[in-house]
């Protein structure tokens, strides 16, 4: 019993493979997202254009990726999950040649929104096919290892890019996607297990709920980035966009609650482990892109840090993450997430709580303790509770229970960037006061690239300090979902494995699910 007991809980050697191809291309993709950020000025400069403009170089490419991930699910019932993940690889790697030869601010922008095409469904394809491979009793450990780049790509995209901007020329932004990319493609063509082929579910593509979702979206996502711009909720072009994406959306779900197979599959939240899990994912996005958006403005602003300097002082949060996330993974295979969540998420809280209280002078290195420890309590929390949505799910269920959890976390993230940008102006002008007005209003204090005087600079250090109580704030909340998650969830896995048939439904006292995912195939 005990050896069959460890056998299960071991990684095989194309588990691992897989893992390794799969974290390899969506670590591009998430870098790509941030590395961008620290050479627009520098773009502008080169194409002689507005910083307006040059903004829809990072702009374009979250929007492309809002508009293709609804329907990465579809894709890959309908074409499998390696020919998916080999085309948008490959879209990817076109995409970042073509952005690295631009000869204009408009072509740049145009080869990121293909850039961001191809990228856009490498995450969600890459947590289907890890899912599928693992099978219910490993699913914490694997669902750790994909996390692994959702952590480390912000941190590490600013620190590339400013080193890149300034030891090379732009361009190697782009290329360095170039080699590790054709290794991808080569491992991926080798590695990704062949047997999605015949489990493809073919059905006809939701055209309306395509027209409906995506720019719906777009236009959600695009209306919270513009407020993080023009820092208010009520400007026009918020308004409008914000309004548009609702109303779409809204049109989706009625669409999709009255036809079969829509481009999302809103039933898959009658699963209990799915729906919470999801809750969670929705606040776990709040907090860390919240934290995310914070951290670097307070380093560069407030402290007069460069970019890629704010990077690397960000640093200790990605390693605490990547050292625990394995640990975290394990032990929610064998006992559940419930029991370990929720601790993640207080801690969390707890190591946010001295970031209320900085100031100018505040010491860089216990704030990297903080962050370090910070980073312990986000790799307990974000992939166990991936894990936990895909506990009652069936291997036919997959693909569209990653997209949903893509877009939930996405749409989390853009919310608490939107509400933590407009928080943080409007207390910069409050602890400015008339002084906001000589320093060229809030708007003009975020933008400034110039050290600011220490007039500024502490009255600053104190509006984000009260930013991140509304951080903490966040995190808290969060908690309270975590107490309803799925729990000894392992142990139901092992029944099924052993009891076959009769364990077709898991007891849902213990997972709040329905039936698990077949067992793993690559023992």
């Amino acid at each position: 019993m005990a050896s069959s007991e460890t056998t299960s809980f071991t990684l095989s050697p194309e588990l691992r493979r897989t893992s390794g191809v799969v974290v390899l291309g969506s670590i591009m993709s998430i870098l790509d997202t941030t590395i961008v950020a620290v050479a627009l000025a520098t773009l502008g400069r080169d194409f002689h254009v507005s910083v307006t403009t040059i903004q829809w170089v990072a702009t374009g490419y979250l929007l492309a990726l809002s508009i293709v991930i609804p329907v990465t699910g579809w894709a890959v019932d309908r074409f499998g999950a390696k020919l998916v993940w080999m085309t948008s690889l490959s879209l990817f790697i076109v995409g970042s040649c073509l952005c690295g030869v631009a000869w204009s601010a408009n072509s740049l922008i145009a080869f990121r929104v293909l850039q961001g095409i191809g990228g856009g469904m490498l995450l969600p394809v890459g947590q289907s096919i890890l899912a599928r491979a693992a099978g219910p009793q490993r699913m914490g450990r694997v669902m750790s290892i994909i996390g692994v780049p959702m952590v480390l790509g912000p941190i590490l995209g600013p620190v590339i890019g400013g080193l890149i901007v300034s030891n090379f020329s732009w361009r190697w932004i782009f290329y360095i996607n170039l080699p590790i990319g054709i290794v991808t493609l080569i491992l991926s063509s080798r590695w990704l297990p062949k047997w999605d082929t015949d489990e493809r579910f073919v059905s006809s593509f939701d055209t309306l709920g395509f027209c409906l979702l995506s720019p719906g979206l777009a236009a959600l996502v695009y209306s919270l980035a513009e407020v993080g711009t023009t820092g208010s909720f009520t400007s026009m072009s918020v308004v409008v966009s914000f309004v548009l994406g609702v109303v779409l959306m809204v049109g989706f779900i009625f669409h999709a609650l009255h036809i079969k197979n829509p481009l999302l599959e809103l039933h898959l939240f009658k699963d209990r482990s799915f729906s919470i899990a999801n809750i969670c994912i929705f606040m776990l996005g709040f907090t860390l892109f919240g934290s995310m958006f914070l951290l670097p403005l307070y380093y560069q602003i407030a402290r007069g840090q460069e970019a890629w300097v704010a990077g690397l002082l960000m640093a200790p949060q990605g390693i605490g993450a990547a050292c625990i996330m394995r640990w975290a993974g394990s032990v929610t295979d064998r006992v559940g997430p419930r029991r370990i969540v929720p601790f993640g998420i207080l801690l969390m809280a707890a190591a946010t709580v001295p970031f209320a209280f900085v100031t100018t002078s505040t010491s860089e290195v216990l704030l990297a303790g903080t962050l370090f420890i910070r980073g312990i309590g986000l790799g307990l929390t974000m992939m166990p509770v991936t894990a936990a949505a895909y506990f009652g799910l069936t291997h036919a269920e997959i693909p569209k229970a990653s997209t949903t959890m893509n877009i939930v976390r996405q749409v989390g993230g853009s919310v608490a960037t939107a509400l933590f940008a407009v928080v943080l102006e409007r207390q910069i002008v409050t602890q400015l006061g008339p002084a906001a007005a000589k320093a060229g209003g809030s708007t003009g204090v975020i933008s400034s690239t110039a050290t600011l005087p220490p007039q500024v600079a502490d009255p600053v250090a104190a509006a984000f300090a009260h930013t991140f109580w509304w951080a903490i704030g966040a995190i808290l909340l969060a908690f309270i979902p975590t107490l309803f998650l799925p729990n000894r969830a392992a142990a139901a896995a092992a029944r099924h494995d052993e009891g076959g048939d009769d364990a077709e439904r898991v007891d849902a006292g213990e997972t709040g699910a329905g039936t698990p995912i077949a067992g793993a195939m690559l023992d």
